[in-house]
């Protein structure tokens, strides 16, 4: 019985899988970007990457476009390396 019941509960898994695939594939079809938004713009993320190089406060820098340290340096320094 208990098997019966772990067999109903995968197939019911697979298809929750397959029906997000589904619908994630036709929002990439649209046209529609998927994640969460980007908090600051291109040029603001440019400008914190300008004032980080000229010796910047990285507070000052992170108050001024409305961020915290750590979403500062996501955009400053790349992935995976550390100070």
């Amino acid at each position: 019985m208990l098997a019966m019941l772990a067999a109903v509960a995968k197939m019911e898994r697979d298809l929750n899988v397959e029906r997000i695939q589904a619908g994630l594939t036709r929002a990439k079809a649209e046209g529609k970007t998927l994640g969460t938004p980007a908090k600051t713009t291109l040029e603001q993320r440019q400008a914190k990457v300008h004032g980080y190089a000229n010796k910047q406060s990285v507070s000052e820098l992170a108050k001024l476009h409305g961020v915290s340290r750590a979403t500062f340096f996501t955009v400053v320094r790349p992935s995976g390396t550390k100070v």
